[in-house]
């Protein structure tokens, strides 16, 4: 028997879906172009959205079933964080990496620094970089939303070369698609985004890019699919579904011919509508830095699937919740943290489905980071892989005894 036959029947059939137009947004339309959400019983309507304050928005209220979220977001949006408070929650991590630091052609310049064929030493990059900081004074950057992996990689890059993120930066947050226009008419001096936005600032001539965040921090978490609490309590069968389709899709994506394929069904109008040669780079691994320069290997740029890309770390979760307390400028206590976390990240609701797909999953909801420099076995059957930070600062996740005391007294929801 099929796996769909084996589900109960969903209490809703047609949703609608939010994304970006990203690259990363790639299983979920491979899921739709597969037919994968038709053999899970699901009608899906795909909606694009600009920003990701509009998508957060529209999840809250209503007008979205689910959407793809930046992994912060229900952490943050549950706390009431970014001007708008709602009850939201993942089961599913919807890959890891897929973002880098673009900086101005001028400012590269300014840098003095040549990598050809080869990918450049982000920690040269930004200890450069500070020397600029110096002559020239504060820099403009731009991230995509406040609460961000994109700001926390930024942070954390630029302290790594004793940038003070706070008094030698100027942040500001535009939506992905009008990053690139922005550094043209020098309105900022990089960027921190999603594929494929940093390749078509390359491709333009305008950018070059200083540093993957697979450099920054290894394997970290992205994008995941939000829905709210309220939603999932009345349609338990139908989010279910929906994360099987979704997970078969990124399954999919572990073979390259299903990477090329996807590049070609995100280009067209109703998706990404962008050039496949702009779509390419990222998600098969064959990527450029700068202009005229040659191409370079980073197979892990996009994970969907390996390395259990899709589990729902509360580790991860915990991580964000630190960074965003620095961020507000108040603390938020262990036990406010841990309440936020468990209520957000929903590891269970992936082991759930990947019972379904007969696929392993972590026993545990927490691990260590920035401890392994390669591929390393969490449990017998679980391999995951490398997680150093740049600079290799402290983890400023809990001590390892709170780790401990959080896997023994919390089992998941």
């Amino acid at each position: 028997m099929s796996v769909p036959a084996r589900l109960p029947p969903a209490e809703i059939t047609h949703l609608t879906l939010g994304y970006m137009r990203l690259s990363d947004a790639a299983p979920l339309i491979l899921a739709k172009e597969a037919g994968l959400y038709e053999q899970y019983g699901l009608d899906i309507t795909l909606h694009r959205e600009v920003s990701w304050a509009n998508l957060r928005d529209k999840l809250v209220v209503g007008e979205l079933d689910a959407a793809q979220l930046l992994a912060p977001l229900p952490m943050t949006t549950t706390f009431g964080a970014g001007g708008l408070r709602g009850n939201l929650l993942t089961g599913l991590s919807l890959g890891l990496n897929g973002n880098a630091i673009t900086l101005s052609n001028s400012l590269w310049e300014s840098l003095g620094l040549h990598y050809p064929g080869r990918v450049p030493d982000a920690l040269e990059v930004v200890q450069r970089l500070q020397q600029q900081v110096r002559t020239r004074g504060r820099l403009t950057f731009a991230t995509v939303h406040a609460f961000s992996m994109h700001t926390f990689l930024l942070r954390q890059w630029f302290l790594a070369g004793h940038i003070n993120p706070d008094s030698d930066i100027r942040l500001l947050v535009l939506p992905p698609e009008q990053m690139c226009d922005s550094l043209a008419r020098g309105i900022i001096d990089g960027f921190c985004v999603g594929e494929p936005w940093s390749t078509v600032a390359v491709e333009q001539g305008i950018g070059t890019v200083a540093a993957s965040g697979y450099q920054i921090w290894n394997n970290a978490p992205e994008k995941v699919l939000g829905v709210t609490e309220h939603w999932h309590e009345n349609y338990p069968t139908t989010h279910l579904r929906l994360r099987l389709a979704i997970m078969e899709a990124c399954r999919l994506l572990t073979q390259p011919e299903q990477r090329v394929r996807v590049a070609e069904l995100m280009s067209q109008k109703q998706y990404l509508n962008l050039p496949v040669k702009l779509l390419l780079p990222s998600l098969t691994g064959n990527y450029r830095f700068a202009k005229n320069e040659q191409t370079v290997q980073i197979p892990e740029f996009h994970l969907f699937w390996r390395y259990q890309a899709g589990f729902p770390w509360r580790s991860h979760a915990d991580w964000i919740v630190q960074q965003s307390s620095a961020l507000l400028g108040k603390p938020i206590s262990l036990s406010d943290s841990r309440a936020l976390v468990q209520q957000s990240y929903r590891p269970n609701l992936y082991r759930d489905a990947a019972r379904h797909l007969g696929e392993p999953s972590p026993s545990q909801d927490y691990k260590e980071e920035n401890r392994h420099g390669s591929p390393w076995e969490f449990e017998p059957g679980i391999t995951l892989g490398p997680d150093v930070m740049i600079g290799n600062p402290q983890y400023s996740g809990r001590a390892e005894t709170d780790l401990g005391e959080l896997a023994a007294t919390n089992p998941g929801n």
